[in-house]
C-alpha cells in the first residue's frame, strides 16, 4: 500500500496495488497494520457505513461531528465514482477554511483518510454509487453538524455536476460557513 500526503496537514491518500486479469480485479482494500504504520497510529475505527446514491449528482455534505464524538473517516468508493471533498476546521489550523478534493472511483484502489475535525462531503459522479467508510466514532444526532455545500466562503472544487445537485433536507439547511464558526466560538 502506497500513501500520498497533501499540502493541508493530516488527510491521507492510499493505493493500493489492483491486480487484474481476464477475469477482473482484486486489491486489498484495508489492511490494518499497513493502515497503522502510514498514520503513525491506530485509528481505532468502531463502524463501517456505507451509503449507495441512486443518480448520479448526488451530494452529501458537508458534514462533521463535534467532540467528544469528532469522526475520522477512511472513505473508499466500492461502486462508481465521486468526488470527496474536505474543509479543514481544525481549531488553530493554519490551513483552517482551506479545502482539498480527490476523485474515487471503484477500480482506482484508493481510499482517503479523513481526519477528525474536516467538513467531509461527496458528490456521485455516475448513478448507483457505492461508498463507505470507517469511521472512529459512533454517530451522535446531537453533535451532528451540516454546513452549505456550496458556501461562498468555502470556494469548494465540487468539479462537474452537470445540473442542480441532488439534495437531503438536511444539506439543502445546512448553515452558512460563518454560522457555524460562530456556533463553534459559542460552544468554546
Amino acid at each position: 500500500m502506497q500513501s500520498a500526503r497533501f499540502d493541508i496537514q493530516g488527510p491521507v491518500l492510499f493505493t493500493s496495488p489492483v491486480h487484474g486479469d481476464d477475469r477482473g480485479t482484486f486489491f486489498e482494500a484495508y489492511h490494518a497494520q499497513e493502515i497503522r504504520d502510514l498514520l503513525g497510529f491506530d485509528p481505532g475505527f468502531v463502524q463501517d457505513n456505507v451509503s449507495h446514491s441512486k443518480p448520479a449528482g448526488t451530494l452529501r455534505g458537508l458534514h462533521l461531528q463535534r467532540p467528544p464524538f469528532a469522526q475520522g473517516k477512511f472513505v473508499r468508493c466500492i461502486t462508481g465514482s465521486i468526488r470527496d471533498v474536505i474543509v479543514d476546521v481544525r481549531d488553530g489550523s493554519a490551513t483552517f477554511g482551506q479545502s482539498l478534493h480527490v476523485d474515487l472511483c471503484a477500480e482506482d484502489g484508493r481510499a482517503l483518510w479523513v481526519p477528525a475535525g474536516f467538513l467531509h462531503g461527496f458528490v456521485t459522479q455516475e448513478a448507483n454509487t457505492i461508498v463507505t467508510y470507517k469511521v472512529t466514532a459512533h454517530y451522535d444526532k446531537n453533535s451532528d453538524i451540516s454546513v452549505l455545500w456550496n458556501d461562498p466562503d468555502l470556494d469548494v472544487d465540487w468539479g462537474e455536476i452537470g445540473g442542480a445537485p441532488h439534495l437531503s433536507e438536511k444539506d439543502k439547511n445546512g448553515l452558512s460557513f460563518p454560522a457555524y464558526q460562530a456556533l463553534i466560538e459559542d460552544k468554546s
